[in-house]
């Protein structure tokens, strides 16, 4: 496959996982007003897949996506976000990411 060829389609899938990306957000927020939590879920679902694999066209690896999710995490934590001082949030799911 010419180089050309490979660079164009690249652009297009990243292009087209934005769209994605995009649209789960939009479909999560109507299931949020409809109250279906299995929308809901399903929603976010896809959304996480869709920006990992949007991470990975663009350069990053999965691995380092979680590394950088785990270090916002900490930094929310260590900044004090409202979350966590309510909830506990941040280090449930801190604490679930690193015992996968």
């Amino acid at each position: 496959m010419p180089k050309e060829t490979d660079v164009a389609k690249h652009a297009k899938v990243v292009e087209w996982l934005k769209t994605e990306v995009a649209d789960y957000v939009a479909k999560l927020f109507k299931a949020l007003w409809q109250g279906s939590a299995s929308k809901v879920q399903d929603s976010l679902a896809s959304l996480i897949v869709s920006s990992y694999i949007l991470g990975r066209r663009v350069g990053i690896s999965f691995r380092d996506l979680d590394n950088s999710i785990l270090d916002k995490l900490h930094q929310s934590k260590r900044e004090g976000h409202q979350l966590e001082d309510w909830y506990q949030d941040l280090s449930m799911l801190e604490e679930h990411l690193r015992k996968r």
